[in-house]
């Protein structure tokens, strides 16, 4: 095997463990969320920082690569690729700190459990954490197949955060007293939101890097899947 093999090899094993790990801190945020663990909650916000150090050590790697070999077409292609996912799998670390974050706060610890089962948040973070990992075997298979499939999961996503808006208004009109909670899950909601269009843009990173096909911008890449 070439070294520059090598090194790709390990460029890639870096980026599926920071992978693994966001992944990982994703699912314990959802639990801390929906149990109110403080404990669990912590444990994210501390690994936070093991997620910010793959992504300036897979960063840093990445551009002593394009510096010693000068790749072109499918592995500049695909180092290009990893710093993009990278800083990406890092954004969504972020809103899974932030979840868990809401549930060391001792301002909302009596939220209704009804409103976040009317919320359907348990529901919504569980489509992006499949689409996370469906996004993770396309990229160790290099089946750019699994795009629509993952695209379509975002569109649910972005229906259950459209319909929290008239969730929380109604909730908020029946227990005014509770508006102030209430509000913070627009926050929670939005996170989520987000944590599924920073997969999308996963998806077109692999695209990009195994077809060469640019799908930013796109309107129409969903109907072509």
């Amino acid at each position: 095997m070439k070294h520059t093999e090598i090194e790709i090899q390990s460029l890639k094993s870096d980026v599926k463990q920071m992978w693994n790990l966001v992944a990982n801190q994703l699912s314990k945020a959802k639990k801390a969320l929906l149990e109110n663990n403080t404990t669990l909650a912590l444990e994210v916000i501390s690994q936070e920082k093991r997620v910010n150090a793959y992504e300036l050590k897979i960063e840093s790697d990445c551009e002593n690569f394009i510096a010693l070999y000068s790749p072109v077409a499918v592995d500049l292609r695909l180092i290009l690729s990893l710093i993009k996912i990278s800083n990406t799998l890092e954004r969504i670390g972020d809103f899974a700190e932030g979840i868990a974050r809401h549930s060391t706060t001792e301002d909302c610890t009596d939220i209704d459990i009804q409103l976040i089962e009317d919320l359907a948040i348990e529901k919504m973070i569980d489509a992006v954490l499949e689409m996370l990992l469906d996004g993770y075997v396309a990229f160790e298979s290099e089946n750019t197949k699994l795009s629509g499939k993952i695209m379509g999961r975002d569109e649910a996503v972005d229906t259950i955060y459209s319909n929290g808006f008239d969730v929380l208004s109604n909730y908020i009109q029946q227990n005014p007293s509770k508006a102030y909670c209430a509000l913070k899950l627009i926050i929670i909601l939005r996170k989520i939101e987000r944590m599924g269009d920073h997969c999308n843009n996963i998806v077109e990173d692999i695209a990009f890097y195994v077809d060469a096909e640019v799908l930013k911008h796109n309107k129409d890449r969903k109907s072509k899947q």
